[in-house]
């Protein structure tokens, strides 16, 4: 295989969801961006499309996309390697479409802006804002609200993972969430004032509450069986609040920042959740790079 030029991009993944619902029926979510990476390098080639091209079709049209953009006729390549976990609403597949679109922007000269790159992922499936920088709102489904809320305060977040997938398309194609959502949008309203609130503030307290009723209230959509243990065991360790992947499976324990705090906290969770994964990490603000 032979090559002749790159273009390189990271995106981060998201614990979940700070907030997720509707307002007035418009859906939306509010992102909780963490040190957990895709990276994605997209290469000139002159035999074929190279292998991981098989295995990453989101990945492929996002290429494609971008080379419609930029009208180029190139031969191109990819090469994903991701720390993302697949089906957990960690925000995988957004990571690889929005780090494939940058790095083959790169590539053929030129950027896409974070509001280009939403709307080229929009146009692929639902996704949410972690091409912006800091803690994004937008509307997953049509891009129709997109609110940059700020960098979020210094917060670090323990990851729990109970096991199992989402198909995160085939859970916002369900037939009874637009109604659902439309039953908690006083929660999603109030969840939503408390992070923008906090965001605005540097007050994780806020942030963390916001989160922690969002969470409870994504409970009759899709519930997650540990969410009340959590909460009750989030207040044992002065966390300031949980939350959820919405549409996904993890949890989050959101922790004011201290010298291996998160990480001590991991490993009693571990201890106490067997058959769960548990993971340190830190809340982030650089968006794309």
């Amino acid at each position: 295989m032979s090559f002749k030029l790159a273009g390189s991009s990271r995106a981060a993944g998201s614990c979940g969801e700070m907030v997720q619902g509707s307002r007035n029926g418009t859906p939306f979510l509010v992102t909780c961006p963490v040190n957990i990476w895709t990276e994605v390098t997209v290469r000139i080639s002159l035999s074929g499309e190279g292998k991981d091209a098989t295995y990453f079709p989101k990945i492929r049209r996002a290429v494609k996309e971008v080379l419609k953009i930029k009208r180029s006729s190139a031969s191109l390549s990819f090469y994903r390697k991701s720390a993302i976990p697949p089906g957990k609403g960690m925000s995988s597949s957004t990571a690889d479409i929005a780090a494939a679109a940058l790095a083959t922007s790169r590539l053929l000269g030129g950027a896409l802006s974070p509001e280009k790159i939403a709307e080229l992922a929009l146009s692929i499936e639902p996704s949410d804002g972690i091409m912006f920088p800091g803690i994004h709102l937008l509307d997953h489904r049509r891009g129709s609200w997109s609110e940059s809320l700020g960098p979020p305060p210094a917060m670090e977040v323990v990851i729990i993972d109970p096991g199992g997938c989402v198909d995160t398309v085939a859970f916002n194609r369900r037939n009874d969430l637009v109604y659902l959502n439309r039953q908690k949008e006083k929660k999603a309203e109030e969840a939503l004032l408390l992070v923008r609130e906090g965001v605005r503030q540097g007050d994780p307290e806020k942030i963390g509450r916001g989160a922690t009723i969002s969470a409870r209230a994504n409970q009759r959509i899709l519930p997650k069986k540990e969410l009340g243990e959590v909460i009750r065991l989030s207040r044992e360790i002065k966390a300031v609040g949980v939350n959820v992947a919405h549409s996904g499976t993890v949890l989050g324990i959101l922790l004011p920042p201290g010298a291996g705090r998160a990480e001590e906290a991991a490993a009693w969770l571990a201890h106490k959740y067997p058959y769960c994964t548990v993971q340190a990490a830190s809340l982030i603000s650089q968006g794309l790079n």
